[in-house]
């Protein structure tokens, strides 16, 4: 008898269901039941342009492609859940719905959610538990189509849908920008470097997803800060990938000696310049300087792409907000602080907040 399977969202979000099938872990052509659930919810996070529904959306399409080989049975079961319902999803309710799609359906529910997996068995189902995919190595190369783009004196990569693909080239305070290729950026071609960078990042052990907003996500996959975006936000698919150059201590700079003095005592201390100037450079030796000293240093970034050695821990914001962030950090006790960056009122605030506390602030 060939085993049913229900998927839940999880499986599908991190494609581990095609790992299961593409291992032979599920058996031989096994039966793959999808809830109309999973469905609506994949189509509602398309719809408002998360970039992990148009990842779950290529999950399904393999799926059906792997259903017309004959490889799997594809089938869809149940009803669409109610846009109220979805709304609700956060609270449980859409997950119910998919163990009692596979209660009904006699079939064994497929979870990497381990919530999902334990409220299942007890209720009663068979579960099967897919553990996560070995996390890719730091020393082990990725090959993305993005690289291509990339020499060594690029900077960032500007890829937009129909139009020539740019780079920034040279160094910080010192670069020009270059059209790499005559021939315009496909929708295709775009799409697939998209996707492709997503499903690195959440492969690799040192990548992760900073921040996923409507029309827009920030991706940290090494050294590689990448901006997607997409209407409505931008007008066009549109995707922005900036690569450090350098890494620089405080003697690389030529800092006249009593500036280099007063670096030492200070302790509030604001870098400005324009963009690409090296502000975040500089910010990332003077962390690593102050390390030096026997200091604590602690870094609070919106995007945390300083490049800093690994003892100092960089904190992003803690449910969406610095000033959180900011609560929790001065528990820490950190001798000094990097804020990367300070730009709006609120930021100044808890600039001037840690400088009040006794903490030496770069700014």
């Amino acid at each position: 008898m060939v085993d049913r399977f229900v998927c839940d969202t999880s499986v599908i979000f991190n494609g581990l269901i095609l790992d299961l099938v593409d291992n032979g872990e599920l058996g031989e052509n096994p039966e793959i039941l999808i809830p109309n659930i999973v469905v609506a919810e994949i189509e509602y996070r398309t719809n408002i342009q998360k970039e992990i529904g148009f990842f779950g959306l290529n999950v399904l399409k393999k799926l059906r492609k792997w259903h017309d080989e004959k490889i799997i049975k594809l089938i869809i079961v149940g009803n669409r859940p109610t846009r109220e319902e979805i709304k609700m999803s956060p609270g449980g309710e859409l997950d119910a719905l998919i163990r009692e799609s596979a209660l009904k359906n006699e079939a064994i529910l497929i979870t990497s959610d381990r919530i999902q997996g334990d409220v299942g068995i007890f209720e009663g189902l068979e579960v099967f538990v897919a553990k996560q995919k070995k996390l890719i190595k730091d020393t082990e190369p990725l090959k993305l189509k993005l690289f291509d783009y990339f020499d060594d004196i690029t900077m960032s990569v500007h890829l937009k849908r129909n139009i020539s693909p740019y780079a920034k080239k040279g160094s910080p305070g010192n670069w020009y920008l270059e059209k790499i290729t005559e021939e315009p950026i496909s929708s295709q071609l775009i799409e697939d470097i998209a996707l492709e960078i997503i499903e690195n990042v959440r492969e690799d052990e040192h990548s992760f997803i900073e921040i996923e907003k409507e029309g827009a996500v920030v991706a940290q996959l090494r050294e590689f800060r990448i901006v997607i975006t997409r209407p409505p936000f931008s007008k066009e698919v549109e995707i922005t990938a900036v690569r450090p150059l350098v890494s620089l201590t405080l003697s690389d700079y030529s800092i006249d000696t009593r500036l280099k003095k007063r670096l030492e005592v200070a302790e509030g201390i604001l870098v400005s310049g324009s963009p690409g100037a090296g502000k975040s450079t500089f910010s990332a030796a003077l962390a690593n300087y102050y390390l030096s000293q026997d200091k604590v240093v602690k870094t609070l970034e919106s995007v945390r792409d300083l490049q800093v050695r690994p003892e100092i821990t960089q904190y992003t914001k803690l449910e969406g907000s610095l000033e959180n962030s900011a609560d929790i950090l001065l528990l820490v006790r950190p001798d000094f602080t990097i804020f990367d960056e300070v730009r709006v009122f609120g930021d100044f605030k808890i600039y001037s907040d840690f400088r009040l506390s006794g903490v030496g602030m770069v700014g």
